[in-house]
């Protein structure tokens, strides 16, 4: 039996435009109503999950610690990993985090590099500059409510006293990715995923499995009792600590080869009908 369903967000619960369907979110109020735990497992900030999910379920005033939640899901693993909380009892379950002296040195690394720089402290998104600010609130829409506009992001990391939760490094010009990436030579102790646009830095403990296993121990939740769903490399580290693993029709090669079963594209509601008929069932 399934006790605890894993699920990712953008990719899988969400199409191609960041939008939730109906069916989506009625399949995961389904299984929340069985009693399976549904923990919403993203590369997002917790400021910044569905609003779809969110709406109904917490109250979004004020900061992460004001949130409530009554029903669908009390534990979410954001930031790839990074963090796992209950917000119920406002307790972090799990951390991965980027020190502060290590977080500002990388700063330091990538200074003129044409690097726009975005970072994840205490659930919150911070975009250093208008333009790129514009552009996340975008892209995130009605989901932006974390979303904050920095001048100087060394100086909200020096003066926070909340470690690094990520950052992300968006390429302004041809040569920034080579040079982030010869940056981060010099940090064995962190780890980033590349696309052709951006790149995420975080601890290399921070991986979606470890916060999920976490989870699973604090909960008394058994590998076999897992499930999970995903679409994307980050979620491989969710399959190696999950007795049930489904891949999006969307996903990458290498997760489909791993799954145990492959449902449909995140644009046919693959993650609605894989809950229905591997979960529910």
């Amino acid at each position: 039996m399934i006790k605890l369903l894993a699920v990712d967000m953008d990719g899988t619960c969400l199409d191609e435009r960041s939008r939730m369907t109906d069916e989506t979110l009625n399949s995961l109020r389904h299984a929340a109503a069985e009693g399976i735990v549904v923990v919403p497992t993203t590369g997002r900030n917790l400021s910044c999950i569905p609003h779809r999910l969110a709406a109904g379920i917490l109250r979004m005033e004020g900061t992460p610690d004001d949130w409530k939640n009554p029903g669908l899901f009390r534990y979410v693993i954001s930031s790839n990993g990074a963090v796992a909380t209950d917000i119920r009892k406002k307790k972090t379950i799990f951390q991965a985090m980027i020190p502060r002296p290590e977080a500002l040195r990388l700063l330091e690394a990538c200074r003129g590099s044409r690097l726009g720089t975005a970072s994840h402290i205490c659930h919150r998104y911070f975009i250093q500059g208008r333009l790129l600010t514009a552009a996340g609130r975008i892209i995130y829409g009605r989901d932006a409510a974390g979303v904050y506009c920095v001048r100087d992001m060394e100086k909200i990391v020096r003066e926070s006293r909340r470690e690094v939760e990520e950052f992300q490094f968006y390429f302004l010009s041809a040569k920034a990715r080579g040079k982030l990436m010869k940056s981060l030579e010099e940090f064995p102790e962190l780890d980033g995923a590349c696309t052709k646009l951006y790149a995420e830095v975080y601890s290399k403990e921070a991986t979606k499995g470890n916060a999920l296993a976490a989870l699973a121990e604090h909960l008394g939740i058994r590998k076999e009792e897992i499930a999970c769903i995903g679409d994307g490399e980050n979620d491989l580290s969710m399959f190696r600590v999950s007795g049930l693993k489904i891949a999006m029709g969307n996903g990458v090669p290498e997760l489909k080869e791993q799954a145990d079963h492959v449902t449909g594209t995140n644009r046919h509601k693959g993650a609605a009908e894989a809950i229905k008929k591997y979960i529910l069932s």
